[in-house]
């Protein structure tokens, strides 16, 4: 008698390397455009995908909302989901055109009186929100929402009206910081990498880096992670890393870091890829979807930062 049932298929050997392992956990877990964003770095995929997903995210208005910013719920444009539209434009070589035109009609339009922007507007009321980015009715400026745009539309050579004033108004936030936290000064990085003027861009950048070592805002033993205090607010254990300041050799935070910090930092972060391929959120999870979706993102993130520093990924 015949067998019957379907034939067994061969198993694919589970995946070794790096970005294999990374690649498994993305198809398994990201959005789509998580999806095409590690296609376009790893696997050669073009451009043209990876827009198209991003413009699920965007409104009339300019803007980005719809959790394109996995911890701000809800369809409305904010500036953090469109600082992040701006980040995968840039990485896929489109921060440019009409689009980009968009992007900053929207930016002048939820610009607080100096001409930057808050890091959460109040039409987020309303919506869940993760409980470290309150709302409020009357937000002020905010180096944390203002240094990434204003530094990558300077990058891409973006020129438009509300640069002006926005440049303004980083560099005066940026050259008065006395205390600080990690994320705020990763902005500050993101700004002054591409700010024009580049003798002062590396004059702030040098006394960040200064600020940064006296008040240990970068843990550089990552075996002795106790001696390297948490910014209050952070959840427990959310250390920053040098690399978390310099994501690439280029970036004037390099200078900050000796060789061998900067090499224990990066083995840090490469054995920080779990089990299941992925990296970890060191931040406050505070709902399953938001940390569900982050971690491609940080995955993503964590294979571009060794890449550019120059490890192997397989």
């Amino acid at each position: 008698m015949a067998e019957t049932g379907a034939p067994s298929l061969p198993q694919s050997p589970p995946p070794h390397t790096s970005v294999a392992r990374a690649e498994r956990f993305v198809w398994l877990t990201a959005r789509v455009l998580e999806q095409r964003l590690f296609a376009h770095h790893f696997r050669g995929g073009a451009a043209d995908p990876v827009e198209t997903a991003l413009d699920a995210y965007r409104n009339e208005d300019g803007g980005y909302g719809h959790a394109l910013e996995p911890d701000l719920r809800g369809p409305v444009s904010q500036p953090l989901h469109t600082a992040h539209a701006l980040r995968v434009l840039d990485a896929v070589g489109r921060c440019a055109g009409q689009r980009v035109e968009r992007i900053c009609r929207y930016l002048t339009s939820v610009s607080t009186a100096d001409g930057a922007l808050p890091a959460i507007h109040p039409s987020q009321r309303g919506y869940p929100t993760a409980p470290f980015v309150p709302v409020v009715d009357d937000p002020p400026s905010a180096l944390l929402a203002t240094g990434p745009v204003v530094g990558l539309l300077h990058r891409n050579e973006v020129w438009h009206a509300w640069l002006f004033r926005a440049t303004d108004f980083c560099w005066q936030a940026v050259e008065s910081l006395e205390e600080s936290h990690p994320y705020e000064i990763e902005a500050a990085v993101t700004f002054l990498d591409s700010a024009p003027d580049r003798p002062r861009a590396e004059a702030a950048a040098g006394r960040l880096g200064r600020l940064v070592r006296a008040h240990r805002l970068a843990a550089l033993d990552p075996d002795d992670l106790d001696a390297y205090p948490v910014s209050p607010g952070y959840a427990p254990g959310e250390h920053h890393f040098p690399y978390d300041y310099a994501r690439t050799p280029q970036s004037l935070a390099r200078a900050w870091f000796t060789d061998d910090e900067m090499a224990r930092s990066l083995d840090h972060l490469a054995a920080q890829q779990q089990e299941d391929g992925g990296w970890p959120v060191r931040w406050r999870q505070w709902a399953p979807a938001p940390a569900l979706e982050a971690r491609p993102l940080v995955t993503v993130e964590a294979l571009r930062t060794l890449r550019s520093h120059g490890r192997a990924l397989g």
